[in-house]
């Protein structure tokens, strides 16, 4: 089956995120543009995908669960899991690995994380937008550990990239990698390329065209398709 999906998509519990980003709002606006997958990717936590599950479950959307790790190098990685669960214990692990820098949300913006009706369950202490303590071979590795999807993120931009901070694209075992713009970046031949929305505003969530061509709506199938280029960009 073919669907559309969106595999980047930021809540109001990112510093850089619309308040109006609510787990729900995110799923109805991703129901009402005829998403068939979605995934919520949150700077350096996990803590909406709770909610996110609810309400998309609701929906009868499916949804995977994940962050969008900063690493050492300043490095953008888009990191997925098949359950809350194991989302969870990984945003764990790398909250640890956060610099002890208290947010200032007038400066640097709200981290709230909330529940399935909106209703604000708390606000998240460490300022999320900077690099954690782990390199890139290590944030692969633990995501690897853990049965999951490891994406560099957007590596077509000039900032936040691997190839942005590195001055190019290691030669590794990535699951897919992620351009911004898929019509003018640059041929990586040897890896899936996909492109999302890296929505941080609702009317941005499922802007990009990916379908995704998936035998059965598994997390396994999920990553057997990506991997084996089963992907459309229009």
């Amino acid at each position: 089956m073919l669907l559309k999906a969106d595999l980047h998509i930021h809540s109001c519990v990112s510093p850089c995120g619309s308040l109006e980003n609510s787990p729900r709002a995110i799923a109805e606006a991703a129901k009402a543009r005829g998403l068939g997958l979605v995934a919520l990717t949150d700077h350096n936590t996990s803590l909406n995908c709770p909610a996110f599950k609810a309400n998309c479950d609701a929906l009868g959307l499916w949804s995977v669960y994940g962050m969008e790790v900063t690493s050492s190098e300043e490095a953008h990685l888009v990191c997925l899991f098949e359950d809350v669960e194991t989302a969870l214990e990984f945003s764990k692990f790398v909250y640890a690995y956060l610099p002890d820098v208290e947010n200032k949300p007038d400066v640097f913006g709200d981290q709230v994380y909330v529940d399935e009706n909106e209703d604000i369950l708390g606000e998240v202490e460490k300022y999320l937008g900077n690099a954690t303590g782990l390199s890139i071979d290590d944030v692969r590795e633990e995501v690897f550990f853990r049965n999951g999807i490891f994406i560099p993120a957007h590596v077509d931009k000039p900032v936040f990239s691997i190839v942005s901070q590195l001055g190019f694209l290691p030669d590794s075992n990535y699951t897919a990698i992620e351009v911004f713009n898929p019509i003018n970046a640059p041929t990586y031949s040897k890896y899936p390329v996909i492109s999302d929305s890296d929505a941080h505003y609702l009317e941005d969530v499922g802007k990009k065209n990916l379908f995704i061509d998936v035998e059965e709506k598994t997390f396994s199938c999920l990553r057997e398709s990506l991997q084996q280029r089963k992907i459309i960009l229009k």
